[in-house]
C-alpha cells in the first residue's frame, strides 16, 4: 500500500500522482519493498512519506540550490533518496537514524540510484548524534521525521546549524488530524510545537496540508 494523505480520498491521491512526473523504477521498487516490510508487521506503513511529498522535497532542494542537507529519521531511505538526487556534485546529505536493518535497505537503493557517495549515514540516538556534529558546515536544508516528542529539541538544535535562509521541514505536523484534540504524547507534543513555532520570531513558518502535514521553517 502506497502512503497517502488522510486529507485525500484514494481517487484524489491517484489523480495527484497521475498529474505529476512519473516515479522511476528505483522509487517504485523501494516503495514496493517498504510496503512488503509493513505487510509483514516489521514496520508501520506510516513511516514512509507520501510519494508526492518526496517529489516536492526533491523539487524544493533543487530549486534552493541545496549543497548541505541533514535528515533526522531515515527509515528505508525514500526521502533521503529524493533529496540526494537534487544535490549537485560535491553536495552532502547527513542521515541520522538508529535502525540498521531499515537503513540497510536504504543504502541499497541509494547505491542503485547512484547517489550513495552523497549520503553519510550515522547510526545511533539522533539527539546525541546531532549534538555531537561540528558547527560547520551549516545546513541549507533539514528534514525531520523521527520521534515526535523530540521535535522541539531537534528544532532547537538545528537552529544554530542552519545557514542564513536555511529551510527546515517537519513531517507529520497534522498527526492525522489529532492535533485538534490531542490524546497522546505524540499529538500533544506536535500541537504544542505548532503553536510555539507560529509565534517564534526566529523562523518564518508555514504549515502545509501536504500528506500528514509538512511544516516549512525558514531561518530569518
Amino acid at each position: 500500500m502506497t502512503p497517502r494523505s488522510f486529507l485525500l480520498t484514494p481517487q484524489l491521491a491517484e489523480y495527484v500522482r497521475a498529474s505529476s512526473e512519473p516515479y522511476d523504477e528505483v522509487v517504485l521498487d523501494l516503495m514496493t519493498e517498504t510496503a512488503e516490510l509493513a505487510a509483514r508487521g516489521e514496520a508501520s506503513p506510516t513511516f514512509q512519506i507520501a510519494p508526492e511529498q518526496g517529489s516536492f522535497m526533491q523539487l524544493l532542494a533543487g530549486a534552493l540550490g541545496v549543497r548541505q542537507a541533514i535528515e533526522i529519521g531515515t527509515f528505508t531511505g525514500y526521502s533521503a533518496l529524493c533529496v540526494a538526487r537534487a544535490l549537485p556534485d560535491g553536495g552532502r546529505l547527513v542521515c541520522l537514524d538508529r535502525n540498521g536493518e531499515w537503513t540497510a535497505i536504504a543504502r541499497r537503493y541509494w547505491e542503485r540510484a547512484g547517489v550513495g557517495d552523497r549520503v553519510e549515514l550515522l547510526l545511533g540516538d539522533a539527539h546525541e548524534t546531532l549534538r555531537g556534529l561540528p558547527a560547520d558546515p551549516t545546513f541549507d536544508l533539514a528534514f525531520v521525521d523521527a520521534d515526535k516528542t523530540g521535535y522541539a529539541d531537534y528544532v532547537e538544535q538545528l537552529y544554530p546549524r542552519m545557514a542564513a535562509n536555511g529551510v527546515v521541514l517537519l513531517d507529520n505536523t497534522l498527526r492525522n488530524g489529532e492535533v485538534l484534540d490531542p490524546r497522546d504524547d505524540d499529538a500533544r507534543s506536535v500541537a504544542e510545537l505548532n503553536r510555539a513555532l507560529a509565534a517564534d520570531p526566529r523562523w518564518e513558518t508555514v504549515l502545509l496540508p501536504l500528506a500528514d502535514g509538512l511544516t516549512v521553517l525558514r531561518k530569518r
